[in-house]
């Protein structure tokens, strides 16, 4: 019986050898993944590369598991997208070329250099109120939150921290990190107090967020005699001196320029961009594509495979853009690559609104009776929102999230326009049910209800389609203070999902399947402008017609102009009258000539032909 032989080192060292080289295969894969785990707001300010720690924090996870495999169906995707660009390589494509050139040239033409567009944003918002009453929190690290947090100061990102993270994972980069609960009310407050404010500059400015908003102070620098940089200096020192809160502000031609530059000086700083063409197009030469508003980590990914990295590479790639990833990215990106973007600036409440909805996330739940009961609670809570928004829907959205972190929604376009928390149940029960029926043992950890397709339940005012005055209501008679208050009623924070957040990841998807979150939304929400600081409507003069008593514009010409019509109207009526009034029943014509006149109303008669035999149907 021989005996073993003896381990040798080298022996020794290949298991060693083929771990490395799985461990090295396996990070090679998860590349892309690692960089997906860094979360939506990998762009934010004070944040560094701690995709090693987020990866191995979160590896066996349901959330992991699901991502994984999300990114490998991208991975596909992208392999689909290069196949078709190298078969469009071996094409001619001279004229994809010269239609991208000409659909440049027009959007070239749309360009407003006019106007002085800002951004801003505060800084670390919740975190920043928080400190106000914690003062002691200045030089620690901490975030506000619960299994997910809100956001953190910026000594906690400094260890890479951020929104949308999960707590325990922050609290493996941040031993250290103090968490604290949210506090809504503190934040609403503090953010009316900074909109006053911005209300002197632009009182029609608008509310992207609870802690940032566009305004265009074009008019204000004018009325003033001060450039855009002074005037937003003015306006951050005004803000911190009476809110104690600071803010960073972007200053450019447009709101997506605007945008991307508050971002470049924070915190507390601000940054200008020439109303120049050169200075735009040399800024966006260089910028990478998901700086930009709208590109997230999918878009990012499939770009950066074909090789646009930055906004300049879009120019010699235009050829193959839209039909590697459709029209609308076709004209979105070559919009980005000349920095073009929208000027019109108005309060978010006067956008036309297209879907009401609201979602919870909650601990993995698999009971159908409790099922039932959060869609219940989820109906109220819809039917409450569609009423502070004074619409029904046509369309009902059902959306859910297994406890494996996949995402599904079901719709049922219903009979008639529905708002009542009961219509909202009934025809969202058979959706919950049928999926109860497709996945045997069905665990939700998120649930939403949404509206589309949305018809307005405001009572039209009957008096000013006839063109009459409108009356005063008694609630316009109790005076300004009493109409404030009543607007600030009925304009709720209206409730979004955070800005930051990509459609591929929200918060939630942070927290393990057995952490209890039951969150209040956060984020995105809007209030609308502070009503007392709106520019009262002058009520127009009008002057009441002595023909009709319709009211017209104060204007004499077309005042003389619409009585002389109405004197017209009014007399050829008149004689009308008058003439049928006074006509003898005897010339009114015969009874042949009446028939005759009965006749021509009906069908011509035609000049009957004697060879023409007359057929009869019996």
């Amino acid at each position: 019986m021989t005996s073993a032989a003896p381990l040798t080192p080298a022996s020794a060292a290949a298991p060693s050898e083929e771990n490395y080289e799985a461990d090295r295969k396996e990070a090679a894969d998860h590349a892309s993944l690692k960089y997906s785990l860094l979360g939506p707001s990998l762009t934010k300010a004070g944040q560094d590369s701690v995709s090693e720690i987020i990866y191995n924090a979160s590896k066996g996870s349901k959330f992991f598991d699901r991502e994984e495999a999300r990114d490998r169906s991208l991975t596909t995707k992208i392999d689909a997208i290069l196949a078709k660009k190298r078969r469009l390589e071996t094409l001619d494509l001279t004229r994809e070329l010269r239609a991208a050139d000409n659909l440049l040239a027009q959007h070239e033409l749309s360009r407003d250099l006019t106007q002085h567009i800002v951004h801003i944003d505060c800084d670390a918002f919740y975190a920043a109120v928080e400190q106000l009453d914690r003062p002691e929190l200045k030089d620690l690290p901490f975030a506000v939150g619960g299994g997910v947090l809100t956001t953190c100061n910026y000594l906690a990102r400094s260890f890479g921290c951020r929104s949308g993270m999960a707590s325990f994972v922050a609290m493996k980069l941040c031993p250290d990190l103090i968490l604290i609960p949210l506090n809504f009310e503190k934040y609403t407050a503090k953010a009316a107090e900074v909109r006053e404010i911005l209300a002197d500059y632009d009182p029609r400015f608008e509310s992207a967020s609870i802690d940032e908003a566009y305004l265009n102070i074009t008019e204000y620098c004018a009325e003033h005699d001060m450039g855009p940089a002074d005037v937003v200096s003015r306006m951050r020192e005004e803000v911190h001196e009476k809110t104690r809160i600071t803010i960073s502000a972007g200053i450019a031609a447009n709101a997506r320029l605007a945008k991307i530059c508050s971002n470049l000086n924070k915190p507390n700083g601000q940054f200008v961009l020439p109303r120049e063409r050169a200075a735009i197009m040399a800024f966006m030469h260089d910028l990478p594509c998901r700086k930009v508003n709208g590109v997230g980590r999918v878009l990012e990914r499939e770009l950066a495979a074909v090789g646009i990295k930055t906004c300049g590479d879009v120019y010699e790639q235009r050829q193959y853009l839209d039909q590697l990833f459709g029209q609308k990215a076709y004209e979105f990106l070559l919009r980005c690559y000349l920095g073009l973007g929208r000027t019109k600036i108005q309060p978010a409440e006067e956008y036309e609104r297209k879907s009401v909805g609201t979602e919870s996330t909650f601990r993995d739940m698999g009971d159908p009776s409790q099922l039932r009961e959060k869609l219940r609670k989820t109906a109220e809570g819809l039917e409450s929102d569609m009423r502070k928004a004074k619409c029904k829907g046509r369309t009902l959205c059902l959306k859910v999230k297994l406890h494996t972190f996949e995402v599904l929604t079901r719709q049922v376009v219903t009979p008639t326009a529905v708002c009542l928390a009961d219509d909202l149940y009934s025809y969202a029960l058979p959706m919950l049910a049928k999926l109860e029926h497709e996945f045997p043992g069905l665990r939700l950890r998120l649930m939403g209800l949404r509206c589309t397709h949305l018809l307005s339940t405001k009572k039209p005012d009957a008096r000013a389609f006839f063109g009459l005055r409108p009356q005063r209501s008694e609630s316009a008679e109790l005076g300004e203070g009493d109409s404030v208050i009543e607007r600030k009623q009925e304009g709720e924070w209206e409730q979004g999902p955070p800005r930051d957040f990509s459609p591929n990841l929200d918060s939630s998807s942070w927290s393990t399947a057995g952490v209890a979150q039951a969150l209040p939304k956060h984020g995105k929400e809007i209030l609308p402008n502070p009503a007392g600081w709106l520019p009262a409507a002058a009520e127009e003069e009008l002057w009441d017609c002595p023909v009709c008593a319709r009211p017209q514009a104060a204007d004499e010409r077309q005042f003389n102009e619409h009585i002389d019509l109405c004197l017209s109207r009014q007399t050829i009526r008149d004689t009308v009258q008058q003439e049928t009034a006074t006509r003898p029943s005897q010339d009114r014509g015969t009874p042949e000539t009446r028939k005759a006149r009965e006749k021509k109303r009906g069908r011509p008669s035609t000049t009957s032909d004697p060879r023409q035999k007359k057929l009869c149907f019996g």
